[in-house]
């Protein structure tokens, strides 16, 4: 091979995979933030509490990085945007 050709190749290379990144780094922010509106149609959530019930005091809720942050449902699976004051008929108080 000649040498003034190989940096050239390694570039192109380079930029192969860079091009092909792109698409799964999207993928991944994107499935990173998913609701299930299906689930939280057939549990009536709301993004607000119902008196002392709350998403943060069920015993269902996966807390998000902070306190007031997003988290999961182990009742709405896939589900990550669930809001710690949000309520839904799954709701059972921590014991």
């Amino acid at each position: 091979m000649n040498e003034h050709h190989k940096p050239r190749r390694d570039f192109l290379k380079a930029s192969g995979a860079a091009v092909a990144a792109i698409p799964l780094l999207a993928s991944s922010r994107w499935a990173a933030a998913a609701k299930n509106d299906a689930m939280r149609t057939a549990f009536k959530y709301q993004d607000k509490p119902e008196g002392e019930k709350m998403c943060s005091n069920c015993m269902q809720f996966v807390p998000g990085k902070a306190a007031d942050a997003p988290g999961g449902c182990n009742v709405m699976s896939g589900d990550t945007e669930i809001s710690p004051k949000g309520y839904c008929v799954a709701w059972v108080k921590k014991g």
